[in-house]
């Protein structure tokens, strides 16, 4: 229990350096991202469950959104988070999808739960436009994301 709890705290500090560190990289596209933070949630869901994927993710997103956002960045984020690990745990078991299939349709699903939660928000569905952008992003990202997520697998025991 004790080195379960140190794990998590260690991957928890892992993913808000990561959060800190992409809220530093300009992509001139607003609402795209790198997804750094989602290597170590991405393990974690691999490695062992989605109960500590979320924990992590929950507690990174809202270390971040306090520090060095504000509470529309905490919504956005969760809503993404949640739909994007909600996809990945359901496609985890299915052998037909690899690590990088896996966190493409992450990807994809985090940028959909924010572009949901937007629309509601604003009130207007015409934010849809945005839609294709933000699926691009996602499979790249999740690309690279499912990539470092691979090679870090191999590696850690």
């Amino acid at each position: 229990m004790n080195r379960k709890t140190a794990l998590l705290g260690l991957f928890s500090a892992l993913a808000i350096i990561f959060g800190y560190v992409e809220l530093l990289i300009p992509t001139g596209i607003p609402g795209v991202k790198l997804g750094l933070a989602n290597l170590a949630v991405l393990f974690l869901l691999m490695r062992y469950s989605w109960r500590e994927a979320a924990l992590v993710s929950a507690v990174r997103i809202i270390v971040i959104g306090f520090l060095f956002t504000n509470t529309f960045s905490i919504l956005y984020s969760l809503s993404g988070a949640a739909l994007s690990l909600l996809v990945m745990a359901l496609l985890k078991h299915n052998p037909r999808f690899s690590v990088f299939g896996i966190s493409m349709a992450g990807g994809i699903a985090h940028n959909v739960g924010q572009l949901l939660v937007a629309m509601v928000i604003v009130e207007s569905i015409s934010l849809v436009y945005y839609a294709p952008i933000l699926l691009i992003s996602g499979v790249v990202t999740g690309f690279l994301i499912g990539a470092l997520t691979t090679e870090v697998l191999k590696r850690v025991r």
